[in-house]
């Protein structure tokens, strides 16, 4: 049992320095591409939003009240409001629609 153990923090610990370390091994010119180039910028995007949107429709328990904060928050974000005022709207329009229906 507490062989498996390390061996399996050894491989994730292994596999976590690997995808690490070897960007930094293959590249070492500064890269030129303006697909690539795009294509890094909005890595950090798209694994942001495929992380945070299942939670904020499964959040809530009904898929209502969630459609309603994620609408409230998409239409302030897109008006560039600040962070905080979109998550307490964003709370408030799920909340109110959860005490409506």
């Amino acid at each position: 049992m507490t062989k498996d153990l390390f061996l399996y923090i050894g491989v994730m610990a292994l596999i976590t320095y690997l995808i690490r370390m070897l960007p930094l091994a293959v590249f070492r010119k500064k890269i030129r591409s303006r697909f690539i180039l795009s294509f890094l910028h909005y890595v950090p995007y798209a694994v942001l939003g495929a992380m945070t949107i299942p939670g904020i429709f499964y959040s809530t328990g009904s898929a209502v009240t969630a459609f309603a904060g994620f609408a409230v928050a998409s239409i302030m974000a897109y008006k560039n409001y600040a962070l905080l005022p979109i998550a307490c709207a964003a709370c408030a329009a799920a909340w109110l629609t959860g005490l409506v229906f």
